[in-house]
């Protein structure tokens, strides 16, 4: 599987920056609630790929994910035109290629019950849906935020394209993505931005019931 994942992204991803080429990623984020958080994402095989930190008083929120701890190099940017709440809308942006990836946008009222979020391309084409996996588990963890999540994101054409699934950690969030399909059939970047998002989003929620 591993090497029909690598085949079938040298082609589909040719022009793509390899650190968004793997089959599986884990997002981490420690819970420090005064001065902000640390975003860590790291491959299959544990090494660190992405990093960026996330302001607690920053009014709009933009992005920046870096390739190390350093920030000596920026690979995307994630922005967004309103104040951060849990209902605004974000484009995606390739800062090496200088390209909009597309955008991300959660669906405020079905979000209060069970997320759901919708992933774009950059003309604004519904490309697929990101959703809570269980009813039940969602009016839980609206309840009891230690209660594991799970998410599929599926395609128009109803493709399971990727999943993430919520560590049971109560100091540090974590979420397992795990692309399942070799190519994936909605851009990597974009999933890897949704990954981001959804660990903010669950803090930024969190300061509001502080």
């Amino acid at each position: 599987m591993r090497n029909l994942f690598k085949e079938s992204k040298m082609v589909a991803g040719r022009d793509m920056d390899p650190v968004f080429q793997h089959s599986q990623y884990l997002f981490r984020r420690k819970f420090l609630r005064i001065f902000g958080g640390a975003f860590h994402i790291y491959d299959e095989n544990g090494n660190l790929v992405f990093y960026t930190d996330q302001k607690r008083f920053r009014l709009k929120e933009d992005f920046r994910i870096y390739g190390d701890e350093g920030k000596s190099r920026e690979l995307m940017r994630i922005k967004t035109q309103q104040v951060l709440d849990v209902w605004a809308s974000y484009t995606v942006h390739d800062s090496t290629t200088g390209q909009d990836v597309g955008q991300l946008r959660r669906k405020a009222l079905k979000s209060i019950i069970r997320d759901e979020w919708e992933l774009k391309a950059p003309d604004g084409k519904l490309l697929g849906t990101l959703t809570e996996s269980s009813m039940l588990g969602a009016l839980l963890s609206r309840w009891w935020n230690l209660i594991p999540q799970k998410y599929t994101i599926v395609s128009v054409d109803g493709r399971k394209v990727a999943e993430f699934k919520q560590h049971f950690n109560p100091i540090i969030l974590k979420y397992t993505m795990t692309m399942l399909e070799a190519a994936p059939s909605i851009d990597a970047r974009l999933l890897i931005a949704a990954g981001i998002l959804l660990a903010a989003i669950e803090r930024r929620q969190e300061q509001l019931l502080d």
